[in-house]
């Protein structure tokens, strides 16, 4: 082999760590924090079922009518149908009580979803290690 075609493959091998690196930090939960859940009651602005990653967009009211919304991240289209839960399941102005790992730097209001329940019937939405 040449030092040329020796230099291309170990370049293309670091190439490759690397992508893969970058895939496995971006699927990482790091950024929530496992220790903590938030509660949180509110209506469903829009349910974004897509790839990566699915987010449920709620919009939360406190006491003095401030409106703060929240993205609860879910896994993708796949993981959530395999734990039961459709593009139907969350139509604009469904209220819904929220359980979620928050940020561990709380600079946004966002989650990593646990639990979902749908007020009007009840019904529990969980993702477990489905993300």
């Amino acid at each position: 082999m040449t030092v040329r075609k020796i230099r291309t493959l170990t370049m293309l091998g670091v190439l490759a760590t690397l992508v893969s690196l970058s895939a496995v930090a971006h699927h990482s939960r790091a950024m929530y924090d496992p220790q903590k859940t938030i509660e949180i009651t509110g209506v469903v602005k829009e349910f974004q079922f897509a790839f990566p990653h699915s987010y449920l967009v709620v919009d939360v009211t406190d006491k003095d009518g401030n409106v703060t919304t929240w993205s609860i991240e879910g896994g993708g289209p796949p993981a959530m149908q395999q734990a039961g839960i459709k593009k139907s399941a969350f139509p604009p102005g469904t209220e819904v009580k929220v359980t979620a790992h928050p940020l561990r730097d709380p600079i946004k209001p966002r989650g990593l979803w646990i639990e979902v329940t749908r007020v009007s019937d009840g019904k529990v939405f969980e993702l477990g290690d489905a993300i």
